[in-house]
């Protein structure tokens, strides 16, 4: 009997006794692993790595297993700006980066060099880590299942012939972009031939070229994310089913610059997105489906900025506030919607008190139309000159398309609280 219970508690043990696990193996000067690459290679699939602070000089590092390399506050990882080797380069599924500081990533104009490179992974974590001094920051490739949070990516990009993305993502799908800021290279986010991915809370600015690029990705959102002071906020090309919401694009200045550039897209959602001193808000050729709405645009050069084969879009309940031009539209055909928006240039009257104009707005003025066909006569912009002729092309309309109208022209802001 005795034997039996003996039996029994024991397999009770094995079978119920919470699980131990191994410590973590450590990285240091005076440990057993002082280098990196020999902790990895000597690890068990399922291990930590933890590596102390201080300076590692290795690149050319491969994880080919489910680990966790985890560092110590102050540990970096320094490629040292030489030879034509990533730094990390990660090729197993379930593998998360920690709290590391990769720093000097050669500049290769043949090879696509990063600090941290995930290719062909699944499950993978790369989390509250930095990445100064890059060419390719963090770059994924034909991976699926991530999480890139709470990094600082940043570099001192001079040309974007001598430069790549912070965050680099191709042909993958389900990556979760959170919480990190980019800043001081080519694109900040850059995405192509990526799906069902989110992009939420970012910052990205003072980047040569975008803040964020998406280049035929499809079932994307992005979410909550400022874009200011880059060379353009955020270009989506050869995209649909995208969903832009709540993005703060401002101060993104210059003579080609916008806040967002859609460039043949089709059934996308823009909204509660605040467009801010930018040189265009938002330019569109070639979109269709488009439903923009409740998002304010205020102190921009050109708010909205239509060239042609642009159709079935939908514009309503946004606020256009202190824009030099509300909409510039350069093509005779039309069938797109502005309905409910409230302009900070209408002048009509709201007899009946319901909160609509009376009176239809016609928000293409006739300078903007000038301004389309010679763009030199800008100059003009704040003078009696313009005034004049906005009066008189108002009264008797010509040259500005007659099909162009808010109808139900909002008398108070929209959206005054985002």
């Amino acid at each position: 009997m005795k034997h039996a219970l003996a039996g029994f508690f024991f397999l009770a043990f094995v079978f119920f006794a919470p699980t131990i696990f191994a410590s973590p193996t450590r990285v240091c000067q005076t440990c057993k692993k002082r280098t990196i690459g020999e902790a990895i290679r000597q690890a068990q699939p399922g291990d930590e790595i933890l590596i102390a602070k201080g300076v590692y000089y290795e690149k050319g590092l491969i994880i080919d297993k489910a680990l966790t390399l985890r560092g110590e506050e102050g540990a970096v990882i320094d490629g040292s700006g030489k030879g034509d080797k990533t730094i990390l380069r990660v090729e197993a599924n379930k593998v998360t980066i920690e709290n590391i500081i990769f720093r000097n990533v050669t500049k290769n104009h043949v090879k696509d060099l990063a600090a941290l490179k995930v290719h062909k992974a699944r499950n993978f974590e790369i989390l509250n880590s930095t990445f100064e001094n890059v060419f390719f920051g963090i770059m994924i490739e034909k991976s699926k299942k991530g999480r890139i949070e709470g990094n600082r990516v940043s570099s001192k990009a001079i040309s974007q012939g001598n430069s790549g993305n912070g965050i680099h993502v191709w042909h993958s799908s389900k990556i979760d972009i959170r919480k990190n800021e980019v800043w001081g290279v080519r694109d900040g986010i850059y995405l192509e031939f990526v799906k069902k991915s989110k992009i939420i809370d970012n910052k990205s600015h003072h980047n040569l070229r975008y803040g964020l690029h998406f280049m035929f990705s499809n079932h994307d959102e992005y979410i909550g994310n400022e874009f200011y002071k880059n060379g353009a906020g955020v270009a989506v090309m050869f995209s649909k089913f995208i969903l832009m919401r709540k993005n703060y694009f401002h101060d993104n200045w210059g003579s080609a610059s916008y806040g967002l550039l859609l460039k043949e897209i089709y059934d996308a959602d823009i909204e509660y997105n605040v467009f801010e001193r930018n040189t265009i808000a938002i330019n569109t050729e070639g979109s269709t489906r488009i439903n923009a709405r409740n998002n304010r645009f205020l102190a921009n050069g050109w708010a909205l900025k239509v060239a042609g084969a642009c159709y079935k879009n939908i514009y309503t309940k946004n606020d256009f506030i202190r824009n030099s031009f509300d909409l510039s539209y350069n093509s005779k055909l039309n069938d797109n919607l502005f309905l409910g928006n409230y302009w900070g240039s209408y002048t009509g009257y709201d007899l009946d008190r319901d909160g609509v104009g009376d009176v239809d707005h016609r928000p293409v003025k006739l300078f903007s139309y000038i301004v389309n066909k010679t763009p030199e006569s800008i100059v003009l912009l704040r003078s009696l000159f313009v005034d004049i002729i906005n009066f008189s092309e108002k009264v008797s309309p010509v040259f500005t398309p007659d099909e162009i109208v808010d109808s139900k022209p909002a008398m108070r802001e929209n959206n005054a609280k985002l």
